[in-house]
């Protein structure tokens, strides 16, 4: 089962998946113009989607998540494609989750 759902990142309502299966979190890129990207101390590969990506930036995001705040640091990525349908704009990985449900609030 894919969870999608709409979220909030930097003020801007979106598409997200969840993915249990990620474990960093990924923004496209249109999403983060005012947000500060920083170079990586050494870049890295990992699959997405099945291609090869190297990482060469992240930045820090904020959002909503039904209501409640989250901050993570996120891969800016150019184009995340469509799950079911839906453009996807941000994939929300294992370690925003785990920060997300430790949330009192939530």
């Amino acid at each position: 089962m894919r969870i999608i759902k709409e979220v909030e990142i930097e003020g801007e309502r979106t598409v997200a998946l969840f993915d249990t299966g990620s474990f960093h979190a990924y923004v496209t890129k249109r999403l983060l113009e005012a947000v500060p990207i920083r170079l990586v101390p050494e870049a890295y590969k990992i699959a997405l989607g099945g291609k090869t990506i190297v990482v060469k930036e992240y930045c820090a995001i904020g959002g909503k998540i039904e209501g409640y705040g989250f901050h993570t640091e996120a891969i800016p990525i150019d184009e995340l494609g469509k799950v079911d349908g839906k453009t996807i704009d941000a994939i929300i990985g294992a370690s925003t989750m785990e920060e997300w449900e430790d949330n009192p609030e939530s």
